[in-house]
């Protein structure tokens, strides 16, 4: 369902990350929450893209219903 989402045990003690990443889903949505946009996410964390941000958001709320 999520192929830019993974949940790995041994990853960020099996919290949901950007897939390849360390960077937690949590920390992406917090984030923005926060007021940083996603293009000053891009530039914080070169490492991920505008898809991986939006399937973050996607997750979140999926989660949450």
């Amino acid at each position: 369902m999520f192929e830019r989402i993974s949940i790995n045990p041994k990853i960020y003690h099996g919290q949901a990350c950007i897939k390849g990443t360390r960077i937690p889903v949590h920390q992406i949505i917090q984030m923005l929450a926060n007021g940083d946009t996603i293009e000053e996410l891009l530039e914080e964390y070169p490492s991920i893209k505008h898809r991986d941000i939006l399937a973050c958001l996607e997750y979140a709320v999926i989660t949450i219903s």
